[in-house]
C-alpha cells in the first residue's frame, strides 16, 4: 500500500472520530445535569483518544497492531435508538452512546471486508475492536443500572 493511501485511510478513520467529538460535544450544550454533562465529556474523550491511536498508528505503521476480540452484549441492537436531546436522562445517554458504537463497529467492520488479507483490513479491524470495546462498556453500565433496576 502506498504512503499516500495510508494517509487516506488514517484520514478518513480520523474524520469520523473527529465527529464523534463534536457528536459528544454538542450533547453536553444540550443536557441540564452537571454528571449527564460529566458523562458525556468522559465519551468526547474516549473519541479524542481514537485519534491519538490513529496519530500513533500513522508515526508507527500497522504492523503491531493487535485486534483484541470483543464481548458483544447485543443490546443495543435490541432497543429503540433516541433523539438527542436536553431533556435525556441516563438511560438515554447510554442508549446514544451504545447506538453510537454500534455504528461506528459496523462501518469500521465493514469497511475491512473491503480489503481482504490487507494492512487496511487490519487497521479497521482494530478500529472496529476499539469502538466495540467502548460499546461493551455502554451496555454493561446499561445492564446493570438500567436492566437491573426494572
Amino acid at each position: 500500500m502506498t504512503k499516500d493511501k495510508f494517509n487516506e485511510v488514517i484520514d478518513f478513520a480520523i474524520d469520523g472520530e473527529t465527529s464523534a467529538v463534536k457528536f459528544y460535544q454538542d450533547l453536553q450544550t444540550k443536557v441540564k445535569f452537571h454528571a449527564q454533562k460529566e458523562m458525556l465529556h468522559e465519551l468526547e474523550n474516549m473519541e479524542k483518544g481514537h485519534i491519538v491511536i490513529l496519530e500513533n498508528i500513522r508515526k508507527k505503521g500497522i504492523e503491531k497492531i493487535t485486534v483484541k476480540k470483543v464481548v458483544n452484549l447485543n443490546i443495543s441492537e435490541y432497543i429503540t435508538d433516541v433523539e438527542p436531546n436536553e431533556n435525556m436522562n441516563y438511560q438515554e445517554i447510554l442508549i446514544v452512546a451504545m447506538k453510537k458504537e454500534e455504528q461506528a463497529v459496523k462501518l469500521y467492520t465493514d469497511l475491512a471486508g473491503n480489503f481482504p488479507g490487507t494492512e487496511i483490513e487490519t487497521l479497521f479491524l482494530k478500529l472496529a475492536s476499539e469502538e466495540a470495546g467502548h460499546k461493551l462498556q455502554f451496555e454493561t453500565l446499561y445492564d446493570e443500572y438500567v436492566l437491573k433496576e426494572n
